[in-house]
């Protein structure tokens, strides 16, 4: 098998850095990255493996096409279940329109070329089992080995305890279920402030409500930076039960805990694979009250936060 892979994605992205590149990297494969816009010559792709991230755009799928017998393979990797309309169908409209023009309606062409697949979750493993998918998990990124290491986080003593949910357009649901939670939070201690990130809507859903900050949203590598400014303290990741939430990967347990913050997630499969209760994050069910409680319990608790974030930074 040719060790030689050709990765194509819109731009960088947490899908590439968390599952992809690590993934190439433990099979000491040669790399070289595209962007939708950036085209090799058709000389390049002799006996490589072209591997599309999430997408697949038009000029791709036709150079794809056009030089197939000279690929060693064609690969699509999911960290969504990308190929199911009923997944996404609540989801902003124009991100489903994206969803659909990029990755749906190429499944039938990636069967007829004999393409493979890689995905994130064990429930995206079992869905397409027809596929045999290759399992990827989630790894740090390199550059983020220095963060686990850093001083000045939640274990320090601050009279502001910053809580926050960084969450996309795909998770509006699980943003409108925390708000009433946040409101009572900030309600019951004038130390917490929130920080979300989102568009105009999740704005006016958080207007009115003391010390919320809204984030707008932004690209990988701005994220990547706002990780390593220190002075978060909770990290939220709900997850209603859906079938788009059923696929996801446990990616926020890396990133709450990459930002020196403690976690709370939801309870249930996406989580429960790597967050151990009390010990490395804690893991509840969805009831909002709970998650009032247990929210207001670790911003009054230093040392039990101290202690969760070390041994969440062991599991990294």
């Amino acid at each position: 098998m040719s060790s030689r892979y050709i990765v194509v994605e819109e731009v960088a992205n947490p899908s590439s850095d968390y599952f992809v590149l690590p993934y190439l990297q433990a099979q000491r494969a040669t790399v070289e990255r595209y962007s939708f816009s950036e085209l090799p010559d058709s000389g390049e792709l002799h006996g490589a493996n072209v591997l599309f991230v999430r997408y697949i755009p038009a000029a791709w799928r036709e150079l794809v096409a056009a030089h197939r017998n000279r690929l060693a393979g064609v690969w699509l990797f999911m960290d969504d279940d990308l190929f199911s309309w009923r997944s996404f169908a609540g989801m902003p409209l124009r991100y489903q329109w994206k969803l659909w023009r990029l990755s749906r309606r190429h499944r039938s062409w990636l069967r007829a070329i004999d393409a493979k697949l890689a995905v994130s979750t064990p429930y995206l493993q079992a869905r397409y089992a027809s596929w045999n998918p290759h399992l990827l998990t989630p790894e740090v990124p390199a550059a983020f080995a220095p963060l686990l290491n850093r001083r000045g986080s939640s274990v320090e003593k601050s009279e502001q305890i910053t809580l926050f949910y960084h969450g996309s357009a795909s998770h509006g649901a699980d943003i409108k279920w925390l708000q009433p939670v946040i409101a009572e939070v900030l309600s019951a201690d004038e130390r917490i402030v929130f920080e979300v990130i989102g568009n105009g809507s999740v704005n006016r859903l958080f207007r009115g409500l003391p010390r919320v900050h809204v984030l707008h949203p932004m690209k990988w590598p701005a994220y990547q930076s706002l990780l390593h400014r220190p002075g978060r303290t909770i990290g939220l990741a709900p997850l209603l039960d859906s079938r788009f939430n059923r696929a996801r990967a446990h990616t926020k347990f890396l990133d709450i805990t990459l930002a020196g913050a403690v976690g709370i997630y939801a309870e249930g499969a996406v989580y429960g694979q790597v967050v151990c209760h009390q010990k490395n994050g804690l893991l509840l069910p969805m009831e909002q009250n709970r998650w009032v409680e247990s929210i207001l319990q670790l911003a009054a608790d230093e040392p039990t936060r101290a202690q969760i974030l070390s041994e969440a930074r062991q599991c990294l």
